[in-house]
């Protein structure tokens, strides 16, 4: 009996730039993925309370509660994977983000490709033995 082929990755962007949520909803959805995009912690319960997702890209400077706080809710709540994609690149902002909870960091600028990459090693580690 052929096995059943497995359904996309689905990945939940929440960023408040709507270009960067468009460009990888488009990248990402070109390499298989079903992405959606939330531009704000609300954004992001409504879509964590309405589908299932595989992974989470999150960006820390957004309107109202930052990515730390999202991130930290998203570990009391879920074992979803989450890379953390934002401007603050300095190291500190990089240890913060790991220490709450992120399972990889990413500053901008960034390369979707490495963002690729990046999701699809976090979701190996997810997958069922």
């Amino acid at each position: 009996m052929p096995e059943s082929p497995t359904p996309p990755a689905r990945i939940l962007v929440v960023d408040d730039d709507p270009e960067i949520g468009a460009l990888l909803a488009e990248y990402l959805g070109q390499q298989g993925l079903q992405t959606v995009v939330a531009g704000d912690g609300d954004g992001m319960r409504a879509a964590l309370a309405a589908e299932t997702f595989d992974a989470v890209v999150l960006d820390l400077m957004l309107p109202g509660e930052d990515g730390l706080a999202l991130c930290q809710q998203l570990r009391e709540q879920t074992a979803l994977p989450v890379i953390m994609l934002t401007a603050r690149g300095h190291p500190a902002d990089r240890i913060l983000g790991l220490e709450v909870g992120a399972d990889d960091y990413m500053a901008k600028p960034f390369d979707p490709r490495e963002l690729l990459l990046r999701l699809r090693a976090v979701l190996r580690r997810q997958a069922p033995v």
